[in-house]
């Protein structure tokens, strides 16, 4: 089956401050992650994972370099769509490493909040919602509250939620972070089996390597630009 490019940046550059104050975050990253791939996303603390998440994510804007969501160029050395709230709405879903689901409406009302934001209908919305939990099977939790969920239950609704708007593309951020090792591994093979039959093109940021050998691959941050890993061979993520 060719490759369909997902996501692709070039020469992204991430600075904060000018001048003496100014400290590189991401300095050249250039790498391209394909629809249906699970990629995970590695480095210290502080080396700049999440910065480089929210960039492609179009939510930070970069200091120089390219980047290409599906086919579309949305950045190059500045914006190139006049509302990254709608390339955010329609393109890109996000999870977190915390539901941060609304506590005040049920497992449905969370999921579709976004859709019908968007101009979908309640009904279509719902129906929607419904055919992703039975999907991730937990179907029979859609009238309860998160907190009647485990961990796990939460994150699976995080991941309908980000579903809900049919995006191109995921980007996770530490999903598995307060799940104990079963349940992480049960995300992430959740979140592989989305990319695979959906087309959808993931990007995981982890600190947990025991998820690794789920991933189609692994790119780490080094030196400020980001090389991809062949092998898990002597790699430690502190």
């Amino acid at each position: 089956m060719a490759k369909v490019q997902g996501i692709r940046v070039e020469n992204l550059i991430k600075y904060f401050g000018e001048r003496e104050t100014r400290v590189d975050v991401i300095d050249g990253a250039s790498f391209t992650v394909n629809k249906g791939e699970l990629v995970a996303l590695i480095a210290p603390s502080g080396a700049g994972k999440t910065t480089l998440l929210m960039m492609i994510g179009c939510v930070t804007e970069p200091n120089g370099g390219q980047i290409w969501l599906g086919e579309e160029k949305v950045y190059a050395d500045g914006w190139l769509v006049k509302d990254t709230r709608s390339i955010r709405r329609e393109k890109i879903g996000f999870i977190f490493q915390a539901p941060y689901l609304i506590p005040f409406l049920n497992v449905i009302e969370n999921i579709t909040l976004l859709p019908q934001a968007n101009g979908v209908s309640e009904k279509n919305a719902k129906a929607k919602a419904m055919e992703l939990l039975t999907y991730l099977d937990i179907a029979e939790k859609a009238t309860m509250s998160g907190s009647q969920l485990s961990g796990g239950q939460n994150q699976r609704v995080a991941i309908a939620r980000a579903l809900a708007n049919e995006p191109q593309i995921i980007l996770a951020d530490e999903p598995t972070a307060a799940l104990d090792t079963k349940r992480s591994v049960s995300v992430v093979k959740m979140l592989k089996k989305i990319a695979q039959e959906q087309g959808v093109a993931v990007i995981m940021v982890t600190h947990d390597e025991t998820v690794l050998p789920y991933c189609d691959k692994i790119m780490e941050i080094v030196d400020k630009k980001v090389v991809i890993k062949n092998s898990l061979d002597n790699m430690k993520i502190i």
